[in-house]
């Protein structure tokens, strides 16, 4: 085998985050009753959500803000743009969003059969992931990935964030894994391509969203499936 070591990426390679993330604040606008406080549009909350999570995640990877700030701010903007500056209310939806938002099991199409495709031809895999430890562990746990998995490199434990080198080193030090020998797999391409491509690593760009295809990626592929391809 031409790779030994794979390495995954998590949120919007394996686990479906806009998905889990829709359901979990459905039940909040419903639980909190936001209907009544003035948030009459769930859709236009979520979109504004996800534009806002995807901002503050991009001054997060950058340093610009602390992981508190992160949390706090995207639940509070998205109740700016109903004109709710409640910060009460903002703190409650932070909380419980990130107590629901691991039990949720939503994941992509053909990812428990890929695992066990891979891990049954005697590939080591592992994760690496920008998300919270404690979050992330239990995504895997309650979705039954966690067997599939030899390390959990987060960006807490390594003390780094893709794209920068440093995480991606960390995690072939942890693993013992050889730069040769390791096939990066995520959906990012200012973040997981281009940090794997920044240590002389291999990647498969998951392009679960038909974009064009990354001209840095080792592969492209549309659908976990085609990794049997692959590999």
């Amino acid at each position: 085998m031409k790779y030994r070591h794979l390495f995954f990426d998590l949120d919007h390679t394996l686990w479906d985050f806009d998905a889990n993330a829709r359901a979990t604040l459905e039940h909040l606008h419903h639980e909190l009753q936001l209907h009544d406080k003035g948030v009459h549009d769930f859709e236009a909350f979520y979109k504004n959500y996800l534009v806002h999570n995807e901002t503050l995640w991009n001054k997060y990877r950058l340093g610009k803000i602390k992981q508190d700030e992160l949390r706090l701010k995207r639940m509070w903007l998205s109740l700016l743009d109903f004109k709710i500056a409640d910060e009460v209310l903002a703190r409650e939806m932070s909380k419980l969003f990130l107590q629901m938002l691991p039990t949720r099991t939503l994941l992509f199409p053909h990812t428990v059969e890929v695992l066990h495709y891979l891990k049954a031809k005697g590939y080591t895999m592992h994760i690496i992931t920008n998300g919270f430890e404690e979050v992330q562990l239990g995504k895997l746990h309650n979705c039954g990935l966690t067997s599939f998995f030899q390390h959990v490199i987060t960006s807490e434990g390594s003390n780094s964030l893709k794209p920068r080198p440093e995480i991606f080193h960390y995690a072939m030090s942890k693993a013992g894994a050889l730069v040769a020998e390791s096939l990066m797999i995520g959906d990012g391409p200012d973040i997981d391509i281009a940090g794997a491509a920044s240590v002389g690593m291999d990647s498969v760009y998951v392009n679960h969203i038909s974009q064009e295809k990354d001209p840095v990626a080792t592969y492209t592929i549309f659908h976990l499936e085609e990794l049997e391809r692959i590999l």
